[in-house]
């Protein structure tokens, strides 16, 4: 009676699969056991990540507007020789800008 080796997934490199194909059997439960953890740890700190922005967006500052990302700094604009805030942040290869409020001259 003869076995058939498993298939390996599609997506697997094949010089992964090769190199499996070489393991004794010890060494590919040590394998096994080390990626299934290393899996665990990967999807540990994407979800600790995730987490950390969600945080970063729920830190905006009280005066932001709804329609002005957490990243926008705040920037002093001069027209007509009066200064005004406006925050700016930049969306691709474009700098946008939204009017915050007059710079006060006691500032």
């Amino acid at each position: 009676m003869s076995y058939e080796p498993p298939t390996p997934p599609a997506n697997l490199p094949t010089e992964i699969v090769n190199r499996l194909n070489e393991s004794e059997p010890e060494q590919l439960r040590d394998i096994a056991m080390y990626a299934e953890a290393l899996a665990e740890h990967k999807e540990r700190e994407a979800r600790l990540e995730e987490s950390a922005d969600q945080e970063e967006v729920e830190e905006r500052p009280d005066d932001l507007p709804d329609d002005v990302p957490a990243k926008a700094t705040i920037t002093i604009k001069e027209i007509n020789d009066n200064r005004y805030y406006y925050w700016q942040w930049r969306e691709g290869d474009q700098i946008k800008s939204k009017y915050k409020s007059p710079v006060n001259p006691d500032e």
